[in-house]
């Protein structure tokens, strides 16, 4: 194949053979039960950079914890990836052990402070696993959440929030985390946060975009019609690209809905946009992205990026600041 016509696919290598443990277990003191996690690795390769993955939250029971989001997980881990999935405190798996817990129901708090432990303690991590001690590169860390994992990935990247128990303004970056990917994120607060589950869950539309200054991807659905928050439509979903600054790209999946494509698991019964090639596409675009901005230089995501835009049939748009 020429270089003329490399593609991402070509740029990312080919896929690893992947290695998954599950559970590594932290104890949290304070936290009501061990912060469980899920790491997989390529099975050979050192200097690998971190992705952290942040579940949502949904309507199925194992996928909103460490055993969800394996077409992602899977794609980024066999293309030279560490990735640590947590197990937050809102996962339904655990809702027997911690319904009357500080934080319940939204843990928002919790759920950021899960990435730091996990960051405090990659040394830890990395030992317990076998095969990887050595393997990891702690200076390259990047985060990404899908839906209500989106809103986690907008603190930690640094988005201010303000604390409606409180009033206070609550800042949680974590600036070992250089770079994220937001997929199906919720989007502003005020006037346009007046859906029916509003005021169930404030908590969503008390984010400020103003101040989250690392460079992300936000991935917004443009059939993603969250009804239940706003009546602006699918552009909600795309504010933490438009509402903060740059550096961000927004990529506008063209016919994805809540589920991208079924990102949350393989054959989800919650998926209302089934489509096993618009999850593929969008593994390798955040995958090139994420390599390029933990790499500077690498031509992985200009390479993608050309790729979808000469497309005859494009999967998405991508728009940057």
């Amino acid at each position: 194949m020429s270089t003329s016509t490399a593609t991402s696919a070509d740029a990312l290598g080919a896929p690893a053979p992947v290695l998954s443990f599950s559970p590594v277990v932290l104890s949290v003191p304070g936290r009501p039960v061990d912060l469980q996690l899920r790491v997989s690795v390529p099975a050979t390769g050192t200097g690998l950079p971190v992705i952290l993955l942040s579940h949502g939250h949904g309507p199925s029971n194992n996928l909103s914890s460490l055993n969800g989001y394996a077409p992602l997980a899977n794609f980024w881990a066999a293309h030279g990836f560490a990735v640590v999935q947590p197990t937050h405190l809102t996962s339904r798996t655990l809702s027997h052990l911690v319904a009357d817990a500080p934080g319940a129901p939204d843990f928002w708090r919790s759920r950021a402070e899960d990435m730091t432990h996990i960051l405090d303690r990659l040394d830890v991590i990395e030992g317990t696993l076998p095969q990887l001690a050595g393997r990891i590169d702690h200076t390259k860390v990047a985060l990404a959440g899908h839906s209500l994992g989106g809103f986690t990935a907008a603190l930690l990247l640094g988005a201010g929030l303000n604390d409606p128990d409180t009033g206070n303004v609550v800042h949680l970056v974590d600036p070992r985390i250089k770079a994220g990917v937001l997929l199906a994120a919720p989007g502003r607060g005020g006037e346009a946060f007046n859906g029916p589950m509003a005021e169930q869950w404030p908590i969503i539309g008390a984010v400020d975009f103003s101040t989250m200054t690392a460079p992300a991807l936000v991935v917004a659905g443009d059939k993603d019609d969250s009804r239940h928050f706003t009546d602006m439509g699918p552009n909600w979903h795309a504010d933490p690209y438009t509402l903060a600054p740059g550096p961000k790209t927004l990529l506008t999946l063209f016919g994805a809905e809540h589920g991208l494509g079924g990102i949350a698991g393989y054959d989800a019964a919650e998926t209302t946009d089934e489509d096993p090639e618009r999850v593929a596409a969008l593994a390798r675009l955040t995958a090139a992205y994420l390599r390029t901005q933990l790499h500077p230089g690498a031509p992985t995501w200009q390479t993608a990026c050309e790729e979808l835009t000469t497309n005859t049939d494009p999967v998405g748009r991508i728009e940057s600041k």
